[in-house]
């Protein structure tokens, strides 16, 4: 297996490998490790781990708790994840590749990153001016009748659109599909609108026909329970903002 040390970005979020995700970086923590990437040649990847925050806070708090109005923020690297970081985040995340960092003249960055490879969070670090993450890459298997279950997702998945966004009906052409059962399931994944649970198990699943046969009974839960709401403007609930770090 491959390991490696990268910086470590939590998100309240699960980042799938092809999505693209978009950071607004204002941190201290995180300024700092946008500036140390910085320092990475353009022709090389500027590489950080995602992993999703299952106990913490993706802000650290900036201002005094109640009662004690005198106490200070908690800072540092691991602040809002407690004395033990590891604990509070999701053992299974993924690389992300920043395409572009750009420094604003706040000191804050825009981000545009991508989700490359599934690793497993094997230790933090917490000594530095950001929390770096010794990982190790999760190899992607397909397991048994992936191409067929991969099918099967995208004709449930595009029965879901059209009861979420009140879509008409219509067909989609063969150029709209992807063909590659993995990344079927990672564009569903990241696609379909499921809390970030549902979506961390997705991520995690050991290999692509698991995460498919799951995506397939979540597809049909969700258009049976859709099918029986009022028509709501759901189309926003697609919109994924960019996230607030």
């Amino acid at each position: 297996m491959t390991t490696a040390r990268l910086p470590l970005f939590p998100l309240n979020a699960v980042l799938f490998p092809g999505l693209v995700l978009p950071l607004n970086v204002f941190e201290e923590r995180y300024r700092a490790m946008m500036r140390e990437l910085l320092k990475t040649d353009e022709s090389e990847p500027r590489r950080f781990a995602v992993v999703a925050i299952r106990d913490g806070r993706e802000v650290a708090p900036t201002a005094p708790g109640m009662p004690d109005q005198t106490a200070l923020p908690e800072k540092g690297p691991g602040a809002g994840f407690g004395p033990d970081p590891i604990q509070a985040f999701h053992r299974v995340g993924c690389i992300a590749d920043a395409a572009t960092i750009r420094e604003r003249s706040n000191g804050s960055f825009e981000v545009m990153a991508t989700g490359t490879t599934r690793v497993k969070l094997l230790s933090v670090d917490a000594t530095g001016p950001y929390l770096v993450a010794e990982i190790e890459e999760i190899p992607e298997e397909l397991g048994d009748e992936a191409g067929t279950l991969a099918e099967g997702v995208l004709r449930a998945f595009r029965s879901y659109q059209k009861r979420l966004a009140g879509a008409r009906e219509r067909s989609l052409t063969t150029s709209d599909l992807p063909d590659d059962p993995s990344v079927v399931s990672y564009l569903v994944a990241a696609a379909a609108v499921l809390d970030t649970p549902a979506k961390q198990r997705l991520l995690q699943a050991p290999d692509t026909a698991t995460r498919l046969r799951e995506e397939l009974t979540l597809l049909r839960s969700e258009t049976a329970v859709l099918r029986h709401l009022p028509s709501l403007p759901a189309v926003e609930l697609t919109r994924a903002p960019t996230s607030p770090n």
